[in-house]
C-alpha cells in the first residue's frame, strides 16, 4: 500500500525493501527454495525480515533455527486442531537442551490467542505447513507489517452475559486480511480485537482497533469503535472515534482504517510507526474524518457502551447458555509439551466440544455436559493444569524472555512460574480471603511488553541491576493495572530490582494490602489509593506507619 506522506527517498530502509518484494512472497520463496537450500535467502535484501509475514522469526541461537507462530482467530480451536498443533510440537519443537523446568519439544500460548513454537529447522516448514493447512490453519501474517490474529472473547458464543457473539466477525475481519496483498505491508503490526462480552476480555482499549459490545439508539446491538491503543515504549489507551459499527460493516470499516493507516502512517522512523501515533497526531475528530472519506458504509455515532468491567481470565468451572459448561485450565506463563496439548484435545473430543485460548495464556475446554464433569476434572491433566489453581498461579503471565528473544534482558518464564508458586505458598490463602482470587502478575523480558506488564496488578520489566557483587539480572516494577471501566496503566514504582529480592518485596506490599485494604477493594484500587512513595518504600523494605496505613494523592 502506497503511502501519501512520503517520497522514495524519505522511506525507512525497511519500507524501501517491502517495495522491492512484496512481503507475502516469502511463502512461495520458502516452499520452493529455501527449504531446499537455506543460504540462498542471504542473496536477496530483506528477506530474512519477510520470514515474518510467513509467521516465522529467526531464534536468538542463529543457525537454522527459528520460532514459528500460529494465528487462531478469536482463539478458538476444534478439537483436532489441537491435536495437530500438539503434534507438531512433539515431533518438530525439539532443541538441542532441555530446559530445566519445561523438558523439551513444548509450545507456548500467547497474549494474543496465538500458539508460538521454538526450535524449527527451515526444511521441515513445508511439512509442518501441510499439517497445519489440512486442518484449516495458518501461520500467514502472524507476524510482520500486516493485520495479526484477531482477538475476540475466549468464550464468544457460549457465555451467559455476552450481549452480542462476536466470533463471526473477529473471523471474517481475520479472513479479509489474511494473504491480502492490498493491505499486506502497513507501516508496522495492525492489531484488532472485536468482543461481544462485557468484560473486556480480549482487551479492546489495547489494540490498534478495538470493538466493545454497544446498543445504538434504535435498540440494535453491535460495537462501539475505539482506535489506536498500544503499549510498549509509548503506551496509550485507545480513543472513542464516536463510531457505532454494525456486525455486517465490521470487514469494511476495519479495512478502512488499515487503508488510513497504510496511507498516512510513518513509513519514514519505525519507532513512531505503530496506528497509536498517528491516532495521537490526527486526533480523533480528524482520524474519523480521514476514516469517512474512505469507506462504503455510514458511520453512525457510538451507542450505549455495554462494557461493564475487566474480568481478566475464564478459569474454573462455568455455565453456559446452552446449559453445558466450559472449564478454565491454569497454564501458568502458557507453556505446556506439545504431548500434553494434543491431550487438551482429546479431552476436549471426549467429554466437550473445542478448546479456546485466552489472552492471559490459559486454555479453556468448553461443551462439557454437567454429568461428565467429575470425570473430566478427574483427568491427569487437570492435576497439573488446574481450574482451581492459587491467586498468583493463577494470573502468572510472561513472555519468551532470554531463552529465545534477541531483546530480552532477562529470562521470565521459569522465574514467572517460580515467584508465582511461592507467592501461593506464602500469601496465596490469605489473598483469596481479602477476595484477590486472582492476582495479576505480567513479567516482561524487556521494554517491548510482550507480556503487557502495563494491565498487571504488578508489572515486571527486564533490567540490568546493580549490587555489591555487580551486574545481574532485575527488574523494574509496577503496580495498580487494569482495563475495563476503570482502565489504567501501572505506575512504575521501583526500578532495576535484584531478581533474588522480588519474592520478599511482593509480600510485603502485598501483606500491607491485606491490613489495609477496605472491603470490596481489588488490589490495583489500593494500588492507585496509595502513594508511589509508601508503595517503594514497601518494595525497599522502608516501611514506616504511613507506608502501612496512610492514603491519599500519588506522588
Amino acid at each position: 500500500m502506497r503511502s501519501l506522506r512520503y517520497s522514495h527517498d524519505e522511506l525507512s530502509k525497511q519500507e524501501k525493501q517491502k517495495l522491492e518484494r512484496h512481503p507475502l512472497e516469502i511463502y512461495e520463496a520458502i516452499r520452493n527454495t529455501y527449504a531446499d537450500d537455506l543460504s540462498k535467502m542471504s542473496e536477496v535484501p530483506g528477506e530474512v525480515d519477510r520470514l515474518k509475514w510467513a509467521g516465522i522469526y529467526p531464534q536468538k541461537q542463529g543457525g537454522d533455527n527459528f520460532m514459528m507462530r500460529i494465528k487462531v482467530p478469536g482463539g478458538v480451536l476444534t478439537a483436532e486442531q489441537t491435536k495437530v498443533i500438539g503434534r507438531i510440537a512433539r515431533d518438530f519443537a525439539g532443541g538441542p537442551h532441555e530446559n530445566p523446568h519445561f523438558g523439551d519439544n513444548f509450545l507456548d500460548l500467547t497474549t494474543r490467542q496465538d500458539v508460538q513454537m521454538h526450535w524449527f529447522q527451515m526444511r521441515d516448514i513445508p511439512e509442518i505447513w501441510d499439517r497445519l493447512e489440512a486442518a484449516g490453519m495458518t501461520t500467514v501474517q502472524a507476524c510482520g507489517d500486516s493485520a495479526r490474529n484477531v482477538l475476540s472473547c475466549p468464550v464468544s458464543g457460549l457465555d451467559k452475559d455476552e450481549a452480542i457473539n462476536a466470533y463471526p466477525v473477529a473471523q471474517a475481519i481475520n479472513d479479509f486480511f489474511t494473504g491480502n496483498r492490498d493491505y499486506g505491508n502497513l507501516p508496522r503490526k495492525f492489531k484488532m480485537s472485536v468482543t461481544g462480552c462485557c468484560e473486556d476480555c480480549a482487551q479492546a482499549e489495547i489494540n490498534d482497533i478495538g470493538m466493545l459490545p454497544a446498543r445504538n439508539a434504535d435498540g440494535e446491538l453491535g460495537f462501539n469503535l475505539r482506535v489506536g491503543g498500544g503499549l510498549s515504549d509509548g503506551p496509550r489507551m485507545a480513543s472513542d472515534i464516536d463510531v457505532f459499527v454494525r456486525p455486517e460493516d465490521a470487514v469494511e470499516i476495519t479495512r478502512g482504517i488499515a487503508q488510513v493507516f497504510g496511507e498516512l502512517g510513518n513509513r519514514n522512523n519505525r519507532w513512531l510507526a505503530r496506528m497509536r501515533y498517528l491516532v495521537q497526531e490526527l486526533g480523533p475528530e480528524q482520524f474519523r474524518a480521514e476514516l469517512e472519506a474512505r469507506v462504503n458504509v455510514p458511520l453512525p455515532p457510538a451507542g450505549e457502551d455495554l462494557t461493564r468491567h475487566y474480568r481478566g481470565d475464564h478459569t474454573g468451572v462455568h455455565e453456559q447458555k446452552d446449559g453445558n459448561l466450559y472449564v478454565g485450565l491454569n497454564v501458568p506463563v502458557g507453556r505446556m509439551s506439545g504431548l500434553e496439548f494434543e491431550e487438551a484435545g482429546r479431552l476436549a473430543g471426549e467429554y466437550g466440544e473445542d478448546v479456546r485460548l485466552a489472552t492471559d495464556q490459559n486454555l479453556i475446554i468448553t461443551g462439557v455436559p454437567k454429568e461428565r464433569l467429575d470425570d473430566l476434572l478427574a483427568e491427569p491433566l487437570l492435576a497439573k493444569y488446574s481450574p482451581n489453581p492459587g491467586p498468583f498461579s493463577r494470573g502468572i503471565v510472561a513472555c519468551t524472555g532470554t531463552e529465545f528473544c534477541r531483546f530480552a534482558i532477562v529470562e521470565t518464564k521459569i522465574r514467572a512460574v517460580e515467584w508465582a508458586r511461592e507467592m501461593d505458598e506464602r500469601l496465596g490463602e490469605e489473598m483469596k480471603e481479602a477476595g484477590q482470587d486472582a492476582v495479576r502478575m505480567h513479567f516482561s523480558g524487556c521494554s517491548a511488553s510482550c507480556a503487557q506488564p502495563q494491565i498487571g496488578d504488578v508489572g515486571f520489566r527486564g533490567e540490568t541491576a546493580k549490587t555489591a557483587g555487580g551486574l545481574v539480572e532485575g527488574v523494574d516494577v509496577g503496580l495498580g493495572g487494569s482495563l475495563g471501566r476503570d482502565a489504567g496503566f501501572i505506575d512504575w514504582i521501583e526500578g532495576a530490582k535484584p531478581t533474588e529480592r522480588v519474592p520478599d518485596a511482593l509480600e510485603r506490599i502485598f501483606r500491607a494490602f491485606k491490613d489495609d485494604h477496605r472491603e470490596g477493594e481489588k488490589f490495583h484500587e489500593w494500588a492507585r489509593r496509595k502513594r508511589n512513595g509508601e508503595l517503594r518504600d514497601l518494595l525497599r523494605d522502608r516501611e514506616s506507619e504511613s507506608a502501612r496505613v496512610g492514603a491519599g494523592r500519588r506522588s
